[in-house]
């Protein structure tokens, strides 16, 4: 019998989890398994972060913080968005939490009423729809395929808000595309956000500094929209630390008050070391952030040439984070042996059982079209995955 909560059962798993857990299983049983489908660098943290918390370790910081985080790395926060971005912040206004994941859903949690409309644009992140679900809200999925560079128009923006609308989680550079918004794509969204002041912008930059053409621009450098968007980042994806688990949000302070009052009722602040490894990472060296990005920028040439001359696949060039969202949908109805492909879901499982790559159908990010690639791995991986991949394909008939 099952007497978990309605909330609980109202949301779907994490397919990206599954098949991480899936490819692990197969691994175990001796199976040479590449996987693309993970979302995490695979740089080791910096040493002189990694010193950091060993610092921290022999002072002692091993007690609570304050649930906002340590007042050192709130300012080291501060400092790093108006030096990185121009932005001007309060230490007040930043509030630090276990992963930017916590921090998006901290957001949503306090801002969210139930009935209330989230716009979330499709390709998706996958827990942006269930949170907002948890929060007894409503996704609203607004969809942008790859002949739009994944991005949404002010136009869909526009048709997508009601009186109901509460906020728009936008996401740049993003997961699952790669796809990057400029300051003019975001001062197109801003002119529609202008007319529609109840509207709020969650904006999630996690992936800021993997970012191929340039500046990352940010809709809170618009002035009529920064008292009305919540940013959130951290240091798992530039610094190579996401086990560390420290993302943040900056934004008005009435919502970080707010988010302050949620957090400090069921986590409290995040892991005192790991706040000091952050502070690390903000104030130190940058040189590491730029030298992965290089390496990021080479796999992206490498796996997109690769990509493009497998028969079947449409592939776009991504201008940031470290992921290929190839439209694989020439694939469907097709069959290897008594083998059918539905949907790109089928498909993944197909590249994992018969090519032994781990990648992720596109259904659970509200693309059920593509299919996700994580090139957050070797030249040699790379290399060798997609000429699995091109051999699995191609017995498909």
């Amino acid at each position: 019998m099952n007497q978990l909560s309605d909330r609980l059962n109202s949301l779907s798993p994490s397919a990206t989890l599954a098949m991480s857990q899936k490819s692990a299983e197969l691994k175990a049983q001796g199976v040479d398994v590449i996987n693309l489908s993970v979302g995490e660098p695979d740089f080791d943290t910096p040493d002189h972060i990694k010193e950091a918390a060993k610092k921290a370790i022999d002072e002692n910081y091993s007690r609570y913080s304050p649930v906002a985080g340590y007042p050192a790395l709130r300012n080291a926060i501060v400092a790093k968005l108006k030096n990185e971005n121009g932005l001007e912040y309060t230490a007040a206004q930043i509030s630090c939490a276990n992963g930017a994941k916590q921090s998006v859903c901290n957001t949503i949690l306090t801002l969210v009423n139930p009935g209330d409309e989230v716009i979330v644009p499709a390709p998706y992140w996958v827990s942006y729809p269930e949170m907002v679900k948890l929060a007894e809200g409503k996704p609203v999925i607004v969809t942008a395929g790859i002949e739009q560079e994944f991005k949404i128009s002010p136009a869909q923006l526009e048709a997508a808000i009601t009186p109901k609308t509460k906020a728009l989680i936008l996401c740049s550079p993003s997961n699952p595309t790669g796809s990057v918004y400029s300051a003019g794509e975001l001062a197109g969204l801003a002119a529609v956000l202008e007319k529609h002041p109840q509207v709020y912008v969650i904006a999630d930059e996690i992936y800021e500094h993997i970012n191929y053409i340039g500046r990352h621009h940010s809709i809170a450098q618009i002035p009529s929209m920064k008292d009305r968007t919540v940013i959130v980042n951290g240091v798992s994806k530039a610094y190579a630390m996401t086990g560390w688990r420290i993302g943040f949000i900056a934004g008005p302070e009435w919502i970080v008050k707010g988010v302050n009052k949620l957090q400090g009722q069921y986590t409290s602040g995040p892991c005192s070391v790991s706040q000091k490894a952050a502070e690390a990472a903000y104030t130190g060296t940058q040189v590491p952030v730029e030298e992965m990005r290089q390496a990021f920028l080479r796999r992206r040439d490498l796996i997109v040439k690769l990509a493009k001359e497998v028969p079947g696949l449409e592939v776009n060039v991504p201008e940031g984070a470290f992921y290929l969202f190839p439209k694989c949908s020439s694939f469907f109805d097709k069959a290897a042996g008594d083998r059918k492909i539905d949907n790109s879901d089928d498909l993944a499982m197909y590249l994992l059982e018969e090519g032994h790559v781990a990648c992720v159908g596109g259904t659970s990010f509200g693309a059920p079209e593509c299919i996700r690639m994580s090139y957050a791995t070797s030249d040699e991986n790379i290399i060798e995955a997609i000429r699995r991949i091109k051999k699995a394909l191609a017995a498909l008939k």
